[in-house]
């Protein structure tokens, strides 16, 4: 629409609504979000169950590096395969990472509750957050790491 002459001001264009293939292309992208989280939770739990149980690190250390092993896969393969993004990578994995310390910050606060406070197994506290941490993480991802 445009100015009338009696002065009032051009409407603004509506914005188009989302279409089928872009709902599409959405689910392609969880989808591939999720095959990378898979692989990177494999490594995180492999590694955490490794250094916890073989070689008797502290849950929040050996917390602190499986993840920070899962993170940095991730970071990868998202780049490549999922958000298709290979500009500014320092800057993508530097806000990726940021990301990832919230997976950190949240598990650290499950394990004082559920294993320093209520005496779970800690094995299964960290199995029982990557759910969470995964959720949170890609909404977090998709809007400002890969934005």
């Amino acid at each position: 629409m445009t100015a009338t002459d009696s002065g009032r001001a051009a409407a603004t264009p509506a914005v188009p609504a989302e279409g089928p293939a872009d709902r599409r292309a959405d689910l392609r992208q969880l989808i591939r979000y999720a095959l990378v989280g898979g692989s990177g939770v494999v490594l995180d739990l492999v590694t955490f169950l490794l250094l916890y149980n073989v070689l008797g690190l502290n849950e929040q250390v050996a917390n602190a590096i499986s993840t920070s092993l899962g993170i940095t896969n991730n970071f990868v393969l998202n780049a490549l395969f999922t958000f298709d993004k290979r500009d500014r990578l320092l800057v993508r994995f530097l806000r990726f990472y940021a990301v990832g310390l919230t997976g950190i910050a949240l598990t650290y606060v499950l394990f004082r509750i559920f294993s320093d406070g209520l005496g779970a197994d800690p094995n299964l506290v960290k199995a029982g957050s990557l759910p969470l941490v995964l959720a949170v993480q890609f909404v977090l991802n998709r809007k400002w790491s890969f934005a």
